[in-house]
């Protein structure tokens, strides 16, 4: 069984299921992030694009600790 590295925010209530699933969407918005940032380097992404991304990881750190 894989270890859980995703660990809700004190106050923050969800059930398990839905936080596991919500987790994997946050795992998604971290490689975009990497993703966005490297390519907004080599100019190849929108500038919009970073901002939309960043936005994300703010909700998800806003439920996760990590």
């Amino acid at each position: 069984m894989a270890e859980k590295v995703w660990v809700l925010r004190e106050g923050v209530k969800m059930d398990e299921n839905l936080a596991k699933e919500v987790a994997k969407i946050a795992c998604a918005l971290q490689s975009l992030s990497a993703y966005t940032r490297l390519a907004c380097e080599t100019e190849d992404a929108p500038q919009d694009l970073e901002g939309i991304v960043d936005e994300g990881l703010e909700a998800m750190k806003k439920i996760f600790v990590w």
